[in-house]
């Protein structure tokens, strides 16, 4: 039997259930992704700032910050990636250790994370 025109039908309430649970692991599967390229654009970020630093320029530059990138992924602390890069500018730019590493990570951060977001929904078809 139809329903008079202008009234409501009730709502499905498990199908409600199951469209909202997708839209939240949509929603989580998303931010993860942009989190982990939030991280790595970071990282390279900082390895061309670094790259910039020893005198590196164009394609030199652009490995330099790749090698960056490898090298925070291979340590989920930071410490390898800041290893590496303090030690470059030790020997390669005679700067001090840290050479202000930890404030240009920090700095980079937001802008890391504003580029991931554009390019996330850059590549959102339109709907």
């Amino acid at each position: 039997m139809d329903a008079a025109p202008g009234t409501r039908q009730p709502k499905n309430p498990k199908k409600s259930l199951d469209e909202r649970e997708k839209a939240f692991e949509a929603k989580y599967q998303l931010d993860d992704a942009i989190a982990f390229k939030a991280a790595a654009r970071r990282a390279k970020l900082l390895g061309l700032w670094v790259a910039g630093r020893l005198g590196l320029a164009g394609d030199d530059a652009l490995a330099y910050a790749w090698s960056a990138v490898e090298a925070d992924l291979a340590d989920p602390g930071h410490a390898t990636l800041f290893a590496r890069l303090g030690r470059d500018l030790v020997e390669k730019a005679g700067e001090g250790a840290d050479a202000g590493l930890a404030e240009e990570f920090a700095r980079l951060a937001p802008i890391a994370r504003e580029q991931a977001i554009a390019e996330a929904q850059a590549s959102k078809p339109a709907s």
